[in-house]
């Protein structure tokens, strides 16, 4: 009898080290890529409003090109809607649900040409006054980068997503110089698992993407915020009051945007233009609101500082907004952080200032407000109030803004959960593709039970020297000894495990010989692949599916021969019943009286 336990690949330790190397090198280069595509950014801003060669970022707000400036967004909108017609329709939208989408029904596979004009269509947008963010192309560009390194490369599938991950989580860090958000954005957002096999990778392209920042842009954060008093424990009523206000703005921008991404589908016009006409809007709203245009950093830091009066920040917060939710809908390419930072800050702000005025002894920092509004709407909006928890505070680099922003962020969260329970911004494309996205993270209840506590202890066996006719005629007879299985444990005359035999081994035997003389020693398979009472139900399980069966015998770990149990599709599934009742059946407690 053979035990065929071999592995399926190479020790897991040696594809962790080869992996976290591959992972090192997407790092460094995506963190190039992000440095990349922020000095293309700053050089089509330069040539469009400045007409001059220069590669540094400029606030467009300082532009001198008068109506003339209504124009400029159309020819960006014009470029990127040939390049989503002509080139490929990935690179339209903010980049984060394409990746999503990559994983989970592409097997982590990203054309090349997504690495190539992702980044040059966003530089485009951006530096012809699109109202985004660098953050979402580079996120895309990075797992760009990593899927076409796994697709060069002998990897598994499970692998290649490691390293997508890992070249999206390196983007964001190059970004904002923000590495632990971007692991956690990474986890939260495409790997849908914690494991070390890709926290360890992500943690290394992380850090080696933002040393590259420091290297190439500075130390500092991509805005400075100054310290702000964020009045704990005293102004905790009135972050308790902002948390829904900033769940309700991050349902608004979620229908609001595909709305009108709706509204365009309709258009009677080819989508090659529908960027133009989105760039046409931003043109006039930035015509009287020159803020809109652009990334925005400069605005961004403002208003985290309290630098803007009230007014200001009320029109901010509308322009940006409507500028965001239009231009991004017409289909073009561009981030959707940075802008929503910009109008949830704005928000945050007139919310402290609302507050000061109608209660002058509450001394409310709107540069803190703002701050925390600005993680809050956006968590809450991608489903992902963990990584903007950490992002925020890696922005100010403040221990105080921990406890207003995780009480806000959550309690954002919850309200969105409400209004949109099945989906989130990132999600929603997606769901409306026939993709269902489970974002909740939680123990597989098959890793958190053994064989021993799900096998049946009474195994179904069978002599060696039984014939094939014999127990043909027993299932006829619905024995229940031998009929409710749909394979039998063979054993020796000591009861000793000596095979296996299914129906189909039936069958086969009894049309070789119809009068059932072969024994079931015979007709049935010697090679058995077995489990143990102290391995893990998700262990055993792996078996059933590498060998495309559907039991195991359960041995002792000492004697591979002597048989303890039987672990079938039902045992296994008895770990899942388990859980669903741990999760869903009531239990009587003290005050019911029962004991």
């Amino acid at each position: 009898m053979s035990t065929a336990n071999a592995p399926l690949s190479p020790p897991a330790q040696f594809r962790i080290v080869l992996i976290s190397f591959l992972s090192a090198a997407i790092g460094l280069v995506a963190g190039i890529v992000a440095y990349i595509l922020y000095k293309l950014i700053g050089l089509f801003t330069n040539l469009f409003f400045f007409h001059r060669w220069s590669t540094s970022f400029a606030s467009v707000s300082s532009h001198h090109l008068g109506p003339w400036v209504i124009g400029v967004p159309v020819v960006g909108g014009l470029i990127v809607g040939v390049m989503a017609k002509y080139g490929t329709s990935k690179i339209k939208g903010h980049g984060i649900p394409e990746a999503m989408e990559a994983v989970l029904v592409n097997r982590s596979r990203i054309a090349p040409r997504v690495a190539l004009l992702k980044p040059i269509s966003a530089a485009i947008a951006i530096g012809t006054g699109g109202p985004f963010g660098a953050e979402g192309p580079i996120i895309q560009t990075g797992g760009a980068i990593g899927s076409l390194v796994g697709q060069v490369l002998h990897t598994t599938a499970a692998e290649r997503k490691v390293l997508l991950a890992c070249g999206a989580a390196a983007g964001m860090s190059a970004t904002f110089n923000t590495p632990i958000a971007g692991v956690i954005l990474a986890i939260e957002l495409l790997l849908f698992e914690f494991k070390s096999r890709s926290f360890i990778p992500l943690v290394i392209a992380s850090t080696l993407a933002t040393a590259v920042h420091m290297q190439l842009l500075g130390p500092g954060p991509m805005f400075q915020v100054s310290a702000v008093d964020f009045a704990i424990p005293r102004a905790l009523p009135f972050y308790l009051l902002l948390g829904p206000i900033c769940g309700l703005a991050a349902v608004a921008l979620s229908k609001a945007l595909y709305w009108v991404e709706d509204s365009f589908e309709k258009f009677p016009v080819d989508e090659l233009w529908w960027p133009a006409i989105g760039a046409l809007a931003l043109g006039i709203i930035g015509f009287f609101v020159p803020r809109v245009f652009g990334v925005g950093y400069d605005t961004i830091g403002d208003i985290l500082n309290g630098a803007l009066a009230w007014k200001l920040l009320l029109i901010v917060m509308v322009a940006k907004f409507a500028a965001l939710v239009i231009s991004l809908g017409s289909g073009t390419s561009g981030g959707l952080l940075a802008p929503t930072f910009m109008w949830s800050a704005a928000m945050g702000g007139l919310f402290a200032i609302a507050g000061n005025h109608v209660f002058p002894s509450a001394h409310l920092s709107p540069g803190a407000f703002a701050l925390v509004a600005m993680g809050a709407v956006f968590g809450a909006a991608s489903r992902a109030a963990f990584s903007f928890i950490i992002f925020a505070f890696e922005i100010t680099r403040d221990y105080n803004s921990v406890l207003p922003l995780m009480l806000v962020a959550v309690i954002a969260d919850g309200v969105a959960m409400l209004f949109m329970p099945s989906s989130s911004i990132m999600t929603e494309k997606l769901a409306r593709r026939g993709l269902r996205v489970h974002q909740d993270y939680e123990a597989d209840a098959l890793t958190q039970a053994t064989v021993g506590e799900t096998m049946e202890k009474d195994p179904p066996l069978i002599a060696a020297d039984t014939t094939v006719g014999a127990l043909a005629e027993r299932i006829a007879r619905h024995d229940p000894a031998v009929s409710r299985h749909q394979a039998l444990l063979i054993v020796d005359n000591n009861n000793q495990l000596s095979g296996i035999i299914t129906r189909g081994d039936i069958v086969t035997a009894l049309d070789k010989d119809p009068s059932g003389a072969m024994t079931v020693q015979q007709a049935g398979s010697t090679h058995v692949v077995v489990t143990y009472p102290d391995e893990l139900v998700s262990e055993a399980a792996a078996k059933l599916l590498r060998f495309g069966i559907g039991r195991l015998p359960v041995v002792d770990r000492n004697d591979e021969r002597k048989v303890v149990g039987y672990l079938g599709r039902a045992s296994v599934l008895a770990a899942r019943l388990r859980r669903f009742h741990d999760e869903h059946v009531f239990e009587p407690g003290w005050l019911t009286g029962s004991k």
